[in-house]
């Protein structure tokens, strides 16, 4: 493998590891934010969309 294959593999897997987390920390902000927010329509927002989803919430 030459230098600009390895170069681009591993520019690949450091992007595809920065995309995954992310993912998940925005995943964890908004479902943080939904479930205790104080602004009922933020709350019932997020807690109609889990009901959809058929994600246990209680």
């Amino acid at each position: 493998m030459n230098a600009i294959a390895q170069t681009a593999s591993i520019d690949t897997a450091r992007s595809r590891t920065l995309a995954l987390a992310a993912a998940g920390f925005l995943g964890l902000f908004i479902i943080g934010v939904a479930g205790f927010a104080n602004i009922h329509a933020v709350h019932n927002a997020g807690h109609d969309y889990r009901h959809s989803m058929a994600f246990p919430c209680h």
